[in-house]
């Protein structure tokens, strides 16, 4: 049951649990990311910070040869589009391509507030986890800008869930 009727539509139309599962591949590009760039305890450079946004790309490229070996599926299909859309901004300024608002695919805007809250509760090796709050509160300030306001809405009206699953 869609409690909240945001994008009611398109979500009727989807396997929730299917496309839950699915989403677990959206980092699957970082495999071909060298370990020292994903470990290092400091800020990327330049040049390692453009290495680590081809995950993205790299995920879809994966998943297309594995749709090529073993047939298209939906599974594969909500895969690939977590993995390829989860790192676009709202205003256009993601990666990698360059999509704006609502022609990044709802998996990618849904991903992308999920990956940031993961982010930013989790400790990794640069970096500190910030509280739920905090994290609740950088989302919401980046509504509008990097992740979708609506979906951001939802997120807050569900915070609490977030809080008690740590992602």
């Amino acid at each position: 049951m869609l409690v909240h009727k945001v994008y009611a539509d398109e979500l009727t139309k989807m396997d929730l649990d299917l496309s839950i599962s699915s989403a677990r591949l959206h980092d699957v590009g970082k495999i071909t990311i060298s370990d020292t760039i994903l470990n290092k305890p400091g800020k990327l450079t330049d040049e390692e910070y453009t290495i680590m946004k081809t995950h993205a790309a790299e995920g879809e490229r994966i998943i297309d040869q594995i749709v090529s070996r073993t047939g298209d599926a939906e599974f594969l299909h909500n895969a690939k589009l977590f993995a390829g859309y989860h790192h676009e901004r709202w205003d256009g300024k993601g990666y990698p391509h360059g999509l704006m608002g609502n022609e990044i695919p709802l998996q990618g805007r849904i991903l992308a507030i999920v990956d940031v809250y993961d982010a930013l509760v989790s400790v990794r090796p640069y970096k500190k986890p910030f509280t739920a709050e905090e994290a609740v509160n950088i989302i919401m300030e980046s509504a509008g800008k990097h992740l979708d306001p609506i979906i951001a809405e939802v997120f807050y009206k569900v915070r609490d869930q977030f809080a008690a699953v740590k992602v």
